[in-house]
């Protein structure tokens, strides 16, 4: 497909305003900071930003309650692997298993190259359980039902499912297993102003990492989350001052890195989303879906492909 051919046909960004008070021209460099007032002043002279059913001049004072609408013409999104392998399929449920590089919803310029809109186009109406990072592979699992999605959601929220994740990690630790339970909430980022990352005044967050394979200044994990919170692997494998290899964000004690850290869908790291374990929401019996790791976080090689060291 050419470079200058569209991958979508455009989307309507929404923005509510929740004081008055402010220009649009002012609002919009705040409320989407990935372009600058030049680029704004372009888009409104465009006549792409729409506020109360009007097109925009940028001058216009906003009210509370007021919704900013910028039609995106259609644009050509960054290439991205699209193949994705179904590990489940039933009339209930789908699990798949999301290649590193895909994300999994849209969002920073990805629209119709997601995970959603693939496994869409073969499942209609499929809705993901939860979501995995971009760098991240593995198991996702989708509800084909509005029962199946309201049950799952529901144990999910009790803790009733169980994730286990792999992961390369920096260094060798001296311990074999470790409960980790670093609180996670936002902390400032030069980039983007905040971004999660370990904080004492986070919300309470569990890992339990589990050497599986020591190499030569590496190590291989397997992780299982207690909770979901945002990045929970990359930050607390960080914590216990092992990075994940290849990380852009995260360094020791699980903050972003002092030198102009990378952004949270920056490519590089290896983590893998590796088995599901839950209770199928129709027949009650116990499922595990298990996604093949990539040969550099398979047991029994290194991230060179060649044996590793026990």
């Amino acid at each position: 497909m050419s470079d200058d051919v569209p991958s979508n046909s455009g989307f309507a960004f929404r923005s509510q305003v929740r004081a008055g008070g402010e220009r649009v021209l002012a609002f919009l460099s705040r409320e989407y900071r990935h372009s600058d007032a030049a680029t704004w002043a372009a888009r409104l002279a465009a006549g792409e930003v729409e506020v109360r059913g009007v097109a925009a001049r940028g001058d216009e004072v906003l009210r509370a309650g007021d919704v900013v609408v910028w039609h995106r013409p259609p644009w050509r999104e960054e290439a991205v692997p699209l193949d994705y392998a179904v590990l489940l399929e039933d009339d209930a449920l789908v699990a798949v298993s999301k290649p590193s590089g895909l994300p999994t919803l849209p969002g920073a310029g990805f629209l119709t190259h997601t995970l959603l809109t693939q496994v869409r186009l073969r499942y209609p109406g499929a809705s993901p359980l939860h979501r995995l990072g971009r760098g991240t592979s593995g198991v996702v699992l989708f509800a084909r039902t509005g029962s199946a999605g309201a049950a799952l959601s529901r144990a999910w929220r009790e803790h009733e499912v169980g994730k286990v994740y792999r992961a390369l990690g920096s260094g060798a630790p001296d311990w074999d297993t470790l409960d980790i339970q670093t609180p996670i909430g936002p902390v400032p980022h030069p980039r983007l102003g905040t971004v999660f990352a370990a904080s004492a005044d986070g919300k309470a967050s569990r890992s339990v990492a589990t050497v599986r394979e020591r190499r030569a200044g590496q190590t291989l994990f397997d992780v299982a989350i207690h909770t979901g919170r945002p990045h929970q692997i990359r930050i607390h494998l960080a914590a216990a001052g092992h990075p994940l290899v290849g990380d852009p964000l995260y360094g020791p004690g699980g903050l972003p890195l002092p030198d102009l850290p990378g952004l949270p869908g920056d490519l590089g790291y290896l983590l893998h989303a590796w088995t599901l374990h839950f209770t199928h929401p129709v027949t009650g019996e116990a499922v595990r879906v298990e996604a093949p790791p990539p040969d550099a976080l398979d047991a029994g090689r290194d991230a060179r492909g060649g044996p590793s060291m026990i």
